[in-house]
């Protein structure tokens, strides 16, 4: 079943997620809930989606990269933002560890934010502890554009959006950077 999806705005969305326990990830109403997530984020389609994001304040979230999302970036493109195909799975409680700092910056979008995208630095490689969905532990090391959804994805599950993180400057509409941003230099941040 497909889930509307909350918009910029719904507390839910600016709210820190509660845990789940091992019993609860097993229930017949989270994993029902994980099979909608599924749906719904590939419905849209995304890369992830997050609990809070359907209006459930949980620490849950689904990912998902598609090699069929890559379709309309070049090799080029590709390699630099380090995106390869993700298959789909679930994290439940993480925990974060930045291994780079926060430096590699690229235009992020939003289900949330429907028709917006900006700038986002964020870090190359991190390290993700969490629980799978049958609850067991696992660790997830990833990097390259991998890293920057799980790290989209966790923000959500703290209450934060990624215009919380974005350089302001290059927030846009996404028909404003097809237009004027996608094949040239993003824009500078003012001086000070």
């Amino acid at each position: 079943m497909r889930i509307k999806i909350a918009i910029v705005g719904e507390p839910v969305l600016r709210t820190a997620a509660r845990e789940l326990t091992r019993e609860q990830i097993l229930s017949p109403e989270i994993q029902s809930l994980i099979e909608s997530m599924r749906e719904t984020v590939r419905d849209a389609p995304g890369v992830g989606l997050a609990a809070p994001q359907i209006g459930e304040s949980l620490q849950l979230a689904v990912i998902e990269d598609k090699a069929e999302y890559h379709k309309t970036l070049t090799e080029a493109e590709l390699r630099e933002r380090e995106r390869t195909e993700v298959p789909f799975h679930v994290i439940v409680n993480p925990a974060i560890e930045l291994l780079t700092e926060a430096t590699e910056t690229f235009f992020e979008g939003c289900l949330s934010l429907p028709g917006f995208t900006a700038l986002v630095p964020r870090a190359k490689r991190v390290r993700v502890s969490c629980l799978d969905h049958r609850g067991e532990p696992c660790t997830i090391d990833a990097s390259g554009w991998y890293a920057r959804i799980l790290q989209h994805e966790i923000d959500h599950l703290r209450g934060s959006l990624y215009i919380d993180r974005m350089r302001s400057v290059s927030f846009s509409s996404l028909d404003n950077y097809t237009r004027h941003w996608k094949t040239s230099a993003p824009p500078k941040d003012p001086a000070v």
